[in-house]
């Protein structure tokens, strides 16, 4: 995941001090771009001194060809024609061996941190926060994800560890409706944006791994598989695979930018975060995650306005949701090699009583598509000239972090509420019981909100039977309910649980639009159909991410109306017509 050799060639238009300069931000050797200057210089004096035996030699091949045709004698310069030969075999040995380490160590180098990221190595202390949404819920007499996913019968933490290990774990019944709820809502908000969805093999090879993954990673984070001969890799976000999607071709410009939401399950060793988060599914081995990947033309504004647009769609998806967060920008010490400026979004944890991390978005610009050959442009006198494209990544939702916010901002007093926007792919469910007892000591009133531990005694809970009331009742509540056998397990939590203050789903602020309702209908029996499809590029529904009785309405005008053209129009037609 180099950058370009040139930049650190004055003699080529580049600005080595650029480079050092990066590298203090980011508290990384400076003295690694002067040794890479240093063998490049080497490395081009081979360039000439090969060039210059070669012309020689060719300047002594033609005269013993002209001797041979006058039979004369040759015989030591054939022998000098040996002799080059040999010397540029060397030459060109000891060449190629400085351009192995010139670019073993060109992929040390990070790309160059943009200016506008906050300078430090500090993420506690100085993590820049951009901005704020949602009020944050107050944690008093709050229970612990992992005390409320217990609780509801979501998963079985023990018996997971006995099969897997340490972080071990299996999701069961409402565990696994939540899950593939975040999965699929997560699906039909990024196609409804136009996003192509693809779901990516959960193996690479370890060359193709080497192209976008830092060294480091391969010891601290990613599992090696072997057995057939060619060692691979799992997998430790989709935006590995797909980086490859791509490898060696050559991009249309009229295609870009190409947007894709990568679904796939991830696995991690989290060898650098040992004894952190150890209990719960907030820090696993093995998760879901729904990611965006995006490729524009590598244009430093574009890819810059892009990751502004990608951070914005997370936003949205999480005020969909009604969960409060902040978005901070990544000091530079923090900065992955690849990323020239990170932006994370953090939502808050009322069991935690803080932000966590629930989303990354890096620019990377050009420095994986480099590593794998991922070109743009356009044919210019005859020639393509080689622009790489830039690469963004951002995390949508990683399952199951969205259910620990999810049970700790939803709690009640005897189960979790479901945000609206969730229910139609919970199968109708809209509240979540307690259907056991706690694993924590309930005479240990920390434990209760914030433990760390759990008992060593597994109880298996009953299955959770699904919603027998239709979604399209909404004054109906739906719930998922324990049977009979078990409804004298329901425990209600000793502490009052205060409902939150908010909605659900949140209120979305218009300011994060691209579009707004203002002038769409110009008068009672007609509508603008260019104002509604710039909204609807932005939300699902004219109400905003459910259908509603202003739907039905627009509808009824427009239905005869040629609106072929307007994409969003039309998808938003084929989702409202039987409502």
């Amino acid at each position: 995941m180099p950058l370009d050799i040139n930049s650190f060639r004055i003699h080529s238009g580049g600005d080595p001090e650029i480079i050092r300069e990066s590298q203090r931000r980011r508290f990384a050797s400076v003295e690694l771009v002067d040794e890479i200057i240093q063998l490049d210089d080497q490395w081009r004096k081979f360039t000439g001194l090969i060039n210059d035996l070669k012309k020689n030699r060719n300047i002594i091949q033609k005269e013993v060809a002209v001797k041979k045709k006058a039979n004369q004698e040759c015989e030591d310069q054939v022998l000098e024609i040996k002799k080059i030969g040999d010397d540029i075999t060397l030459a060109e040995k000891q060449q190629a061996e400085l351009k192995q380490q010139v670019d073993s160590l060109l992929g040390k180098i990070g790309n160059i941190v943009d200016s506008s990221v906050p300078v430090s190595k500090d993420e506690d202390l100085d993590n820049a926060v951009v901005r704020r949404w949602g009020e944050p819920r107050d944690p008093t007499g709050l229970l612990n994800h992992h005390d409320l996913l217990w609780r509801i019968g979501g998963y079985e933490p023990e018996r997971g560890v006995n099969v897997a290990g340490h972080r071990g774990y299996f999701l069961r019944d409402v565990g696994v409706l939540l899950n593939q709820a975040f999965i699929n809502y997560g699906i039909a908000f990024l196609r409804s944006r136009g996003y192509c969805v693809l779901q990516p093999p959960y193996m690479m090879k370890k060359e193709l791994m080497a192209g976008v993954a830092q060294l480091e990673q391969f010891d601290e984070e990613l599992y090696k598989v072997g057995g057939d001969g060619d060692d691979k890799y799992l997998i430790a976000t989709s935006e590995q695979p797909i980086c490859g999607y791509h490898v060696n071709e050559w991009i249309d410009e009229k295609q870009l930018p190409i947007k894709y939401a990568g679904i796939s399950t991830c696995f991690r060793k989290e060898a650098g975060a040992h004894g952190k988060d150890t209990w719960g599914i907030f820090r696993v081995h093995q998760f879901e995650k729904v990611e965006q990947f995006v490729i524009v033309e590598g244009d430093i504004e574009k890819s810059k306005a892009m990751q502004d647009e990608m951070i914005l769609a997370a936003e949205q998806f999480y005020q969909s949701l009604g969960f409060p967060y902040q978005v901070i920008s990544i000091v530079s010490g923090a900065l992955n090699n690849a990323a020239i400026k990170k932006l994370d979004l953090e939502a808050w944890f009322p069991g935690y009583n803080a932000y966590r991390e629930l989303v990354s978005c890096s620019n990377c610009t050009d420095y994986q598509s480099r590593a794998m050959e991922i070109r743009c442009g356009a044919k210019k006198l005859d020639q393509r000239e080689k622009k790489y494209v830039h690469m963004l990544n951002s995390t949508l939702c990683a399952t199951g972090r969205a259910i620990c916010c999810l049970l700790e901002t939803y709690q009640e007093s005897d189960g979790v509420r479901i945000p609206d926007v969730l229910v139609p792919y919970m199968d109708g469910i809209t509240f979540l019981p307690f259907v056991r007892d706690s694993k924590i000591n309930p005479t240990d009133k920390k434990a209760t909100s914030a433990s760390t531990s759990t008992s060593t005694k597994s109880t298996s809970a009953p299955p959770i039977a699904s919603s027998t009331k239709p979604v399209s009742k909404p004054t109906s509540e739906s719930t998922s309910q324990p049977t009979n056998e078990t409804k004298d397990q329901v425990v209600k939590s000793k502490d009052p649980i205060v409902k939150p203050s908010y909605t659900s789903p949140a209120p979305v602020k218009r300011v994060y639009s691209d579009g707004s309702l203002d002038g769409l209908y110009v008068n009672d029996e007609v509508i603008d159909v260019a104002v509604l499809d710039k909204w609807l590029k932005t939300y699902s529904y004219v109400g905003g991410y459910l259908p509603s009785e202003e739907d039905k309405k627009v509808f009824a005008l427009i239905k005869e109306k040629p609106v072929d053209s307007y994409i969003n129009i039309t998808r938003w037609i084929r989702n409202v017509q039987y409502i």
